[in-house]
């Protein structure tokens, strides 16, 4: 991986990790500072908890991508290390993809006319899960590479043992 790759996406990682600690900070002086502009109805303060604990998620998405990509330029990635950080992924796409379920339950409710919106919301839901699934099949596609690695690493002790 290149440096300016590199640079680039750990800017953009700054950069989204700032702005999910705004957002937090904003959501927690409403709640807190009981400076909220509606009436504070249990619907919009459930929306704000879980926006504060779907950034949470993000966070932890946006770390683990960190030290990932640390690992890929120290050339470590290939390694049982880097499964911690694919886990807190996958982890973390999981719990935003049930975050946005309770959104869709919250959600709900009001759309009794407009039922479509709810079923927009639950495929919205399915498709955050779908990712979880791919990330998962890159979690196994790097399983083998580290097998594969071993497995070289083995082969050469080996043949560095008959030469």
């Amino acid at each position: 991986m290149g440096k300016l790759a590199v640079r680039a996406l750990r800017a953009v990682l700054v950069v989204v990790f700032a702005g999910t600690v705004l957002v937090q900070a904003g959501m927690v002086w409403v709640l807190v500072a009981g400076n909220d502009p509606e009436d504070g109805s249990l619907p919009l303060t459930a929306f704000r908890v879980i926006t504060i604990l779907g950034m949470v998620s993000v966070q932890v998405a946006l770390v683990c991508v960190w030290r990932l990509v640390a690992m890929v330029r120290r050339g470590t990635v290939f390694s049982h290390a880097a499964f911690r950080y694919v886990d807190g992924v996958i982890g973390a796409i999981v719990s935003a993809a049930l975050l946005w379920f309770v959104v869709t339950a919250v959600n709900a409710p009001g759309q009794r006319d407009d039922p479509g919106v709810t079923v927009i919301m639950g495929g919205i839901g399915l498709a955050i899960l779908g990712v979880a699934l791919i990330v998962l099949v890159l979690r196994m596609l790097l399983a083998q590479a580290v097998a594969r690695d071993v497995e070289a690493a083995q082969m050469q002790a080996e043949l560095d043992e008959v030469i």
